[in-house]
C-alpha cells in the first residue's frame, strides 16, 4: 500500500508529474509490490530495499548515505498490542526534502504520526516527519518497558512474599511455578525485542545527525539529541529489567528444585521406613518348626507389635533429625 502525505491535490498518484512537488514530504510504503516500488523509484530517484536487505544486521548495512540521501534500517516491534509481538523491519530514506519508509506491518507508532500530520500543518518537513517517528518509537518503547516492570513486581511477589508456612498441594504448586516461569520467560523476550529495536534507534539517530547536519535544522538537531538521550537511558533501564529476569528466572527455578527434593525426600523417607516392617515380617513369615515365638500364646500379637514398633522408630528418628 502507498500513502502519499501532503499531495492535496493529487498530481503525483495521476502519473502526470515525474518528479515530485514541493508539498509532498513523506511517502508511505506498506508491503509495497513491484509497480508501487517502481512508481517511487521513478519519482523519488531513490532504491527501494527488499525486506531481506532491511533485514541485515550490520551497520554498513543499515546505514548508508548515498547521494545526498541517507538509507537506514531497524527492526520495529509489531502486534505489540497481542499476544505474539513480532520484530519486523522498516526501512527510512531521508533527505533535506523528503522521507520514504519502507515496512512490511502495520504499526501503531506510524499510523499516530500520520495522524498528527493531517491535523498538524506546522509538520511540514521530511526531517520533521523523521524526528516524530523516533520520538514515536521512543515514547511506544518506554510505555513498554513500563508494562513489563509492572508485570515483573507483580511476579516477584507473588513469588517472594508467600507465606512460606502454607503447605499447598505439590500438584498445584508446581503447575503455579510452571505459570509463573511461562510468564518470566515471555517477558525476557519482550525486553530482547525491545533491546533490538533501541540498539537500531541508537545507531541512526547519530548518524543521521551527523549525515545531515548541513541541512537539520537546530531544533530537529536538539529533538534528536534529546532522542539519542533518550534511548540511552532506556537501555540502562532494559538491562536492569533484564537483570531482574534473570534473578527471578534463577528463583523459580530454585524453588522448582526445591519442590523436587521435598518430593524425593518423602520418597525416601516412605521406602526407609518401610524396609524395616518387611524385615521382621519376612522373618516370622519363615515359619522354622524350632522358631519360639510360634509356640507362645501373645506370639502373633508379638509379631504385629515389632514390625509396627520397626516401621515408628525410624519415623520418629527422621523427626528428630527434622526431615519433616
Amino acid at each position: 500500500m502507498l500513502t502519499i502525505y501532503r499531495d492535496p491535490g493529487g498530481s503525483v498518484r495521476s502519473g502526470g508529474l515525474r518528479a515530485l512537488p514541493g508539498e509532498v514530504i513523506w511517502i508511505d510504503l506498506l508491503n509495497p509490490g513491484e509497480e508501487e516500488k517502481e512508481f517511487v523509484e521513478s519519482r523519488a530517484a531513490v532504491t527501494i530495499p527488499s525486506i531481506e536487505a532491511l533485514s541485515e544486521i550490520e551497520s554498513s548495512s543499515r546505514l548508508i548515505l548515498e547521494n545526498d540521501k541517507i538509507y537506514l534500517s531497524t527492526p520495529v516491534v509489531a502486534q505489540g498490542d497481542t499476544a505474539d509481538p513480532i520484530l519486523s523491519p522498516a526501512g527510512f530514506i531521508l533527505s533535506s526534502s523528503l522521507l520514504i519508509t519502507v515496512r512490511f506491518a502495520d504499526l501503531a507508532t506510524f499510523d499516530a504520526v500520520a495522524e498528527r500530520i493531517r491535523r498538524d500543518k506546522s509538520l511540514a518537513s521530511s526531517i520533521g516527519v523523521f524526528t516524530a517517528l523516533m520520538d514515536a518509537l521512543v515514547d511506544r518503547g518506554a510505555d513498554v518497558l513500563e508494562r513489563l516492570a509492572g508485570e515483573l513486581n507483580q511476579i516477584s511477589r507473588s513469588v517472594f512474599r508467600g507465606d512460606p508456612n502454607s503447605r499447598r498441594h505439590t500438584v498445584q504448586s508446581s503447575a503455579a511455578l510452571r505459570r509463573t516461569l511461562t510468564a518470566v520467560g515471555r517477558i525476557g523476550d519482550r525486553l530482547s525485542q525491545a533491546r533490538d529495536v533501541f540498539l537500531g534507534i541508537g545507531r541512526i539517530v547519530p548518524f543521521v545527525l551527523s549525515a545531515g547536519h548541513e541541512w537539520i535544522g537546530r531544533e530537529f538537531q536538539t529533538r534528536l539529541g534529546a532522542v539519542a538521550t533518550d534511548i540511552s537511558s532506556l537501555n540502562s533501564y532494559e538491562a536492569q529489567l533484564s537483570d531482574k529476569v534473570q534473578f527471578l528466572l534463577d528463583a523459580v527455578l530454585g524453588y522448582i528444585t526445591i519442590e523436587q527434593n521435598d518430593l524425593f525426600k518423602v520418597l525416601t523417607i516412605v521406602s526407609v521406613v518401610g524396609i524395616p516392617p518387611t524385615l521382621m515380617a519376612g522373618i516370622y513369615g519363615m515359619n522354622f518348626r524350632f522358631m519360639p515365638e510360634l509356640s507362645w500364646t501373645w506370639g502373633y500379637p508379638f509379631g504385629l507389635a515389632m514390625i509396627a514398633l520397626s516401621a515408628l522408630i525410624p519415623v520418629i528418628w527422621f523427626k528428630w533429625r527434622g526431615w519433616f
